[in-house]
């Protein structure tokens, strides 16, 4: 029997496989596992609540991003005075003060726009 008439063939039954049988089947598990896959779209209530989480949420980002300039600017001043270098304690009050006003930005801009509590 020659070895590409045998792939073509069904194990079970020993019948050709034919085109409309593979495709039929790629249709049923395209199907299934849209059925299973599938999740439902939850919709808030108020769109504009969606925009102010994720204007929350970068905030949080850049006041995290902040923290840490802040904390590695104490660490520089500290290492300088430690050192007596006056350029590295230069450099780490730049960044301490570059570390604060980015943990405090929304805080600035609310002051700058006036929508501030």
């Amino acid at each position: 029997m020659n070895p590409m008439y045998r792939k073509n063939r069904n194990r079970l039954n020993n019948r050709p496989t034919t085109h409309r049988l593979r495709r039929g089947f790629a249709l049923y598990a395209v199907a299934a596992l849209a059925c299973c896959l599938a999740t439902p779209a939850l919709a808030a209530g108020d769109p504009l609540a969606v925009i102010d989480n994720l204007n929350t949420f970068i905030f949080s980002i850049i006041r995290a991003v902040g923290l840490i300039l802040l904390g590695w600017g104490i660490v520089q001043v500290g290492l300088s005075l430690q050192s007596h270098d006056p350029s590295q304690r230069s450099q780490g009050f730049l960044t301490l003060a570059g570390g604060i006003i980015i943990t405090f930005a929304k805080e600035i801009l609310d002051l700058i726009i006036g929508t501030g509590a």
